[in-house]
């Protein structure tokens, strides 16, 4: 059976939180300082009592700098002492599977018991990139399933070569979504699901159904265990973390409209940089049930809310907050509401 949780966690109403880093470059930094910001956080989440710290691997953006993403995991993993720490996540079909088995295999004999493998199908990219990151130019998503069991086989040591390290791993393998298909996938297999709500929030209801009322026991899982992706923007006031925020809107924006860059500095005049209508669009992204932006009693009352209303395992919280700071800040809030 997989190991989901550290013994030293602690819980918001019982339910274990995580950390979800996008590794983010801010406005005239660069990924050295990046890293640095993020063993800072890793490290204020291990003391503080978070789960897990996740990494996303994204290519070609200026603002994201975890494109390597298993190497970042060895960094991080070697400046903390109790966190889990994962990738969320590795998107396969950028990768031969043997190499993912060897690469968390060697992170595993690192680092026995902390590692963790999400595994996403999208290329975390546009399709150019995605075209030049393909280890065979006829694969597609579509193979995914087969690619998931093929990294299962390595571990299993019943792989067509043998992974080394790797064989014999015993890595929690996650499966991560934003749609219904991981959540089928997830179910079929008796694997943890995590569900990007975070930034697909109409999809939680139907992905969540399909994966507890099809989920299928295995060696790995005995019960269904979902983790969702929740944004969360904490401050001293109600003020401030809407401050804070307008990072995270310029970001939206910018992906919105097709020019991803940086993340940019907080902003006073919002009216100066978006138009009505992105202003509406803003509103209806932060006015999402997986979105919490605000002090401390408000992310209380709204975190609870989402936890009744999902019923979810465990949360995984992303914070684009250009300060670091700040975004440390954020996160120390919501540890002050843990059990």
């Amino acid at each position: 059976m997989f190991n989901l949780t550290t013994s030293a966690s602690k819980t918001f109403q019982g339910i274990p939180l995580s950390v979800l880093d996008l590794a983010p470059v801010n406005e005239g930094s660069d990924a050295s300082t990046s890293f640095q910001h993020s063993v800072d956080l890793a490290q204020h989440a291990d003391k503080l009592g978070f789960n897990r710290y996740w990494l996303a691997e994204h290519h070609g953006m200026p603002g994201i700098a975890s494109s390597a993403t298993s190497i970042i995991i060895n960094h991080i993993a070697n400046h903390t002492q109790r966190i889990r720490v994962g990738s969320g996540g590795v998107m396969l079909p950028n990768h031969a599977s043997l190499v993912i088995a060897e690469q968390f295999g060697t992170l595993e004999s690192m680092f026995p018991d902390r590692i963790d493998l999400g595994l996403g199908r999208a290329p975390g990219s546009d399709q150019m990139t995605a075209y030049a990151l393909r280890r065979d130019l006829r694969q597609g998503v579509e193979e995914f399933p087969n690619q998931v069991e093929e990294l299962q086989d390595y571990f299993a040591g019943k792989g067509i070569v043998r992974a080394v390290p790797g064989e014999g791993a015993n890595i929690p393998i996650w499966l991560l979504g934003s749609s219904d298909f991981s959540a089928r996938l997830s179910a079929e297999k008796g694997l943890p699901f995590s569900f990007a709500s975070h930034f697909s929030p109409d999809y939680i209801d139907a992905a969540l159904h399909l994966y507890r009322t099809r989920f299928k026991p295995s060696d790995d899982l005995d019960k269904p265990y979902v983790m969702l992706g929740v944004n969360i923007i904490a401050a001293d006031t109600n003020e401030e973390a809407r401050y804070h925020a307008t990072s995270y809107d310029q970001q939206f924006l910018d992906l919105r409209r097709g020019m991803p860059g940086q993340l940019q500095p907080p902003i006073k005049n919002t009216s100066e940089v978006w138009s009505s209508a992105e202003a509406a669009a803003i509103a209806l992204k932060n006015n999402s049930s997986a979105t919490i932006i605000g002090d401390k009693e408000t992310v209380r009352a709204k975190l609870s809310k989402f936890v009744e209303d999902t019923q979810a395992d465990e949360l995984i919280i992303n914070s684009q907050i250009f300060d670091q700071q700040a975004r440390v800040h954020s996160y120390e809030i919501v540890a002050a509401l843990f059990d």
